[in-house]
């Protein structure tokens, strides 16, 4: 039996919605970019069902609101053959998504440890404005020099009243995993109480387009997390998001729910907070957004002149084992796939020869 007999392209043998089902359990864009360096036939498959967006769009469904994609600073480009053919433009629309998304989701990928705040945008109140503004979150020590550090609201009877903080991240396009508030443990007061919230909830989105005065919202919001108990401890307090958030507009509000901590003083009900943290990754400069207003869709951005540089966390070591184990997950899923089609599998290695030099194309690599 001749080398080109006993190696035969699976993928062809079998039908189309099978042949997706098998490349749908990749979950690595990595993954589906190899794929796309095996052959013509498998590349042409992963490009035409847009495998690298719905990868991307099962990862972070806020990706759902991209109204479409450019390539910024594009060297040769190969997207000004057949201008009249409305199919060739439908091919052209799906290799920049590919070559968009595929790029994406390595960057979603990667292992990121950075505190996202740039700046903070204002707190619902204050009650010693400066010296207990917002900006003190910043500091994470909570007295330096003989002064505290602390953002104070204004007293309430109430203790259902919430109250707002609220940042600008780094940059429009980041993602969110975990969000680390300290309340303030006030020293200085009778039996050292901790004015912490009962819960803490989380939101993120973009500023409103509308300049329009009479508009008590100055913000869209396109994600709200479960709310979170808060303990009323004076520590650096952890919430993990459920899932890694892709915010969109680059603000982050944290609203503090129920106050718990009388002020002996006057008797009212106050909320402190001496440092917030916002863990994540930026995914500029590669990439950046036009939000589309009123719609709320965006435009999607890649700048193929900038590189991404991803701050690598202490893990990196555990990252490799699990990676390695979820391959070995994706190929046990689809050997299972084959065999319920009665398709043979021959555990051989592949044979270079049998592809040519051009079935890589160096456009679709990471």
């Amino acid at each position: 039996m001749s080398s080109m007999e006993y190696h035969k392209d699976f993928i062809t043998c079998l039908d189309s919605d099978t042949s997706l089902k098998i490349l749908m359990c990749l979950d690595d864009p990595a993954d589906l970019v190899r794929v796309t360096c095996v052959s013509r036939s498998w590349r042409q498959s992963v490009i035409a069902n847009g495998l690298c967006k719905q990868l991307c769009l099962r990862m972070f469904p806020q990706l759902s609101r991209v109204a479409f994609v450019v390539e910024l600073n594009q060297h040769g480009a190969k997207e000004h053959e057949e201008v009249g053919s409305s199919y060739s433009m439908e091919r052209l629309v799906l290799q920049r998504e590919h070559r968009v998304f595929s790029y994406l989701g390595k960057v979603l990928m990667s292992s990121v440890a950075m505190n996202c705040i740039a700046k903070t945008v204002g707190a619902s109140s204050t009650d010693n404005f400066p010296n207990e503004s917002i900006d003190n979150t910043l500091e994470p020590r909570d007295f330096i020099s003989g002064t505290y550090f602390y953002w104070s609201s204004m007293g309430q009877s109430n203790h259902n009243v919430p109250e707002t903080l609220t940042y600008e991240l780094v940059s429009q396009i980041c993602v969110i995993t975990e969000i680390n508030i300290q309340p303030f443990q006030a020293h200085f007061q009778p039996g050292s109480p901790i004015y912490s919230a009962n819960s803490v909830r989380f939101k993120m989105g973009h500023p409103k387009g509308s300049l329009d005065a009479l508009d008590d919202e100055l913000f869209v919001w396109t994600y709200t997390s479960p709310e979170f108990p808060m303990s009323q401890e004076n520590r650096l307090q952890k919430f993990k998001l459920p899932e890694p958030v892709f915010c969109i507009g680059g603000i982050l509000q944290i609203e503090l729910l129920g106050r718990v901590q009388r002020q002996e003083m006057d008797g009212l009900l106050y909320i402190c907070v001496s440092h917030v943290q916002v863990l994540g990754g930026s995914l500029s400069p590669p990439f950046n957004v036009d939000i589309l207003q009123p719609s709320g869709m965006f435009v999607l951005k890649r700048d193929q002149l900038a590189n991404h540089q991803p701050v690598v966390t202490s893990g990196n070591e555990s990252q490799d084992v699990s990676d390695e184990q979820r391959r070995l997950g994706d190929i046990q899923r689809i050997v299972t796939i084959l065999r319920a089609q009665g398709v043979g599998v021959v555990e051989d290695d592949w044979d270079e020869d049998e592809y040519d030099i051009d079935d890589f194309d160096p456009e679709f690599a990471l």
